[in-house]
């Protein structure tokens, strides 16, 4: 059983940066595809980016494209999510999860964080 702690999140005012992280134990980290979404106030949750097995691709939401960064380190079992130039509406719970898909859909993914708290004001 993997378990996912998440960190790194908080209060930044607009066009500012936050780094998550997610560290893993209880499985074998490199062998999953790791991805973060995002869930706001009332809406769904929702796909933000995902990177391959041992770094080989990523993929983005259009909304984070060139201002979030996925990337992981299997030698640390930990997934990391850079945002850059944030906006008020990057505010919401960001979740990491680990699947054997790839895929932008949730509900493939087995394993999840609790979630950490991103807070953007303008």
């Amino acid at each position: 059983q993997v378990q996912l702690v998440e960190s790194g999140g908080g209060l930044v005012q607009a066009g500012g940066s936050l780094r998550l992280s997610c560290a893993a134990s209880g499985g074998t980290f490199s062998s999953y595809v790791a991805a973060w979404f995002r869930q706001a106030p009332g809406k769904e949750r929702e796909f933000a980016a995902r990177i391959s097995w041992r770094g080989g691709t990523t993929y983005y939401a259009d909304s984070v494209k060139g201002r979030f960064t996925i990337s992981r380190d299997d030698a640390k079992n930990t997934m990391y999510l850079q945002m850059n130039s944030l906006k008020p509406e990057d505010t919401a719970v960001y979740y990491c999860a680990l699947g054997v898909h790839l895929t932008t859909i949730p509900g493939p993914y087995t394993y999840w964080g609790q979630g950490t708290q991103v807070t953007v004001s303008s």
